[in-house]
């Protein structure tokens, strides 16, 4: 069993930057991926990005490439995503979520999310 949860979300204007943390409680942090996904107002929820537990792999939306970068810190149990140069399209409802195995990008392959923390980005 694997629980999550999220924080970090919040307003900011456009070009800025915010960093969105996700707490993980696991009987083991081995073998597990951990993603973001984000989902807009009357949008389908879309990948943001996701790290293996040892971060030696990423993956990353096209969207995101550049801005975004998400690690993982083994010691705190933690993933987080840095989000600079944020854009009003940006804003959404962020999810954390884990999954055993390799690093994927469908929402559906994973099994365990977090309840989201809101992100606005105003222009």
């Amino acid at each position: 069993q694997v629980q999550l949860a999220e924080s970090g979300g919040g307003l900011v204007q456009a070009g800025g930057s915010l960093r969105l943390s996700c707490a993980v409680a696991a009987q083991t942090f081995n073998n597990i991926a951990m993603g973001w996904f984000r989902q807009a107002p009357g949008k389908e929820r879309e990948f943001v990005a996701a790290i293996s537990s040892n971060g030696g792999t990423t993956i990353y939306a096209d969207s995101v490439k550049g801005r975004f970068t998400i690690s993982v810190d083994n010691a705190k149990n933690m993933v987080s995503l840095q989000m600079n140069s944020l854009k009003p399209e940006d804003t959404g409802v962020y999810y954390c979520a884990a999954r055993t195995g390799w690093v994927l990008k469908r929402d559906n392959l994973y099994n365990y999310w977090g309840q989201g923390t809101q992100v606005t980005v105003s222009s």
